[in-house]
């Protein structure tokens, strides 16, 4: 089964949600690895980004980290940040993301914009 977590945040940089986002993933042993990023620019003269991850389990050998998720972010030029965040809870334990979903709480919920 597929956990999703989407959250909106404002007043965060989205290379900095996107820093935070894999270093607090990395704590619990998953890599976050970019996979795509682009950059589109607006009639205003501002631009928009999004960047897509691929997520896996952390191993010594590369051919054996599993593919657990992704997480997909856009930034707006209204100082809004968006994340999706896809985690295969077959993979990675329930604990992980309770321990992630603290961290991540903890750290970035002050720039969270609760619907």
């Amino acid at each position: 089964m597929t956990i999703q977590i989407r959250k909106t945040y404002r007043g965060l940089n989205q290379e900095m949600l996107s820093d935070e986002v894999r270093s607090l993933l990395q704590k619990q042993g998953i890599i976050a690895v970019e996979t795509e990023s682009q950059t589109y620019g607006l009639p205003s003269g501002a631009t928009q980004s999004r960047s897509t991850l691929a997520l896996k389990t952390e191993a010594e050998q590369e051919q054996d980290q599993k593919e657990c998720g992704s997480m997909h972010i856009v930034g707006s030029p209204r100082d809004e940040a968006k994340m999706l965040l896809d985690i295969d809870d077959n993979i990675i334990p329930q604990e992980k993301l309770s321990a992630f979903q603290g961290d991540l709480e903890f750290t970035l919920g002050s720039y969270e914009i609760k619907w």
